[in-house]
């Protein structure tokens, strides 16, 4: 799914269209015991519990593509003959009304999820019209019903007591500690919605977490192969970069990786593209070789991304970079510089000892005190 399409699906979930017509969930306490169930309907809650839980459930399709929002796939083997595909459908084409595969499923994900505390697990089910738009840009009727699932995993939290002034009252009084429902830790979409259609092999994963997106609830959900997390991205390209162009790998060859993904990011946002963005090791080569390392290093890059990553494998530059942050780090210093001016920051070696300096024309100011440099 692109960003549109993930647009498109979120608006459905306002209590003003009122298009989610079938919720239903369970209760799970610290010891992994569900405590209670429901299933109910939208029509019968009021407009601001409406509101409220649809807002909570719209969080499973935020974040960035790639980052928070991950593309599962289903292998064709999987579609065919795999209990966890036929699971997922049973729930779907149901809507949500086969206890049997429902309890199922609460089952697979209880045994599983490693969460701290108190949590719901959330089901919601809707059937949308899809509109058909003319070449003139005219709505005309749907050509097409979407049937489809979100679930959101969201832990129980409980509030801080609080001091409360009561104006009926003309006093104060504690508000006592209560329970809540906060946003998704982790969740899904299936299927997906891709060209605005359903793709039966594919589902939209999302976690919170960019670093921990529960491989043990992947597993046990989808038995899919496993996604690299976005944070874990970041840190092996950063490997994979510096290992293997070695004394190469200077101020200035970071820089240009780091120019070149942000204009490329930048370029991407400015023409609206709806596709995702993503990059070869092709792509990090050619602004190597931009900066004039070495054959040997070169390959040594390509080796090493083959193994980290797989040789075909692209992977999002949002997921590597920064785009609002460039930093230098020491064991005991760390310099952080507005992207746009890291032409301000150079190493040099001045009577044998290694220096990182910052050019400091306009003011400068320490603790919030204006200094002059003389």
């Amino acid at each position: 799914m692109n960003e549109k399409e993930i647009a498109e699906i979120r608006r459905r979930f306002r209590s003003d269209k009122g298009n989610i017509f079938q919720l239903r969930g369970c209760y799970v306490n610290d010891k992994n015991e569900i405590i209670s169930e429901f299933k109910q309907s939208t029509g019968t809650m009021s407009q601001e519990e409406t509101d409220a839980l649809l807002t909570i459930i719209k969080k499973t399709l935020s974040g960035t593509l790639g980052k928070n929002l991950i593309d599962i796939e289903f292998a064709t083997k999987q579609v065919l003959e795999g209990e966890e595909h036929k699971l997922l459908m049973a729930i779907r084409d149901s809507s949500l009304e086969d206890d049997n595969a429902v309890h199922e499923f609460y089952d697979r994900v209880i045994k599983t999820l490693q969460i701290e505390g108190n949590y719901l697990i959330l089901l919601a089910y809707d059937k949308y019209d899809v509109p058909f738009y003319s070449k003139d840009g005219q709505n005309q009727d749907s050509s097409e019903v979407f049937s489809y699932f979100l679930c959101s995993v969201c832990p129980i939290k409980l509030t801080k007591p609080a001091l409360s002034y009561y104006t009926y009252e003309n006093r104060f009084r504690n508000l006592a500690s209560d329970w809540y429902v906060s946003s998704p830790e982790l969740g899904f979409m299936f299927p997906a919605f891709d060209d605005r259609s359903a793709n039966i092999y594919n589902s939209v994963y999302y976690s919170r977490n960019t670093s921990d997106i529960h491989p043990e609830f992947l597993e046990s959900v989808f038995k899919s192969e496993i996604p690299m997390p976005a944070a874990v991205q970041k840190e092996t390209f950063q490997s994979v970069l510096g290992d293997s162009i070695a004394e190469e790998c200077n101020l200035d060859v970071v820089q240009v990786v780091h120019d070149q993904l942000s204009e490329m990011i930048e370029e991407h946002k400015t023409n609206k593209e709806t596709e995702p963005l993503l990059i070869s090791k092709k792509t990090v080569k050619g602004m190597l070789e931009s900066c004039g390392v070495s054959e040997d290093r070169l390959t040594e890059f390509e080796e090493k991304y083959d193994a980290e990553f797989g040789a075909n494998t692209e992977i999002s530059p949002r997921n590597i970079i920064d785009t609002k942050q460039f930093e230098v780090r020491t064991p005991n210093v760390t310099i952080r510089v507005n992207p746009e001016h890291s032409n301000l920051v150079e190493t040099r070696i001045i009577d044998g000892a290694k220096y990182i300096l910052i050019r400091a024309n306009d003011g400068v100011e320490v603790n919030g005190v204006n200094i002059f440099i003389s």
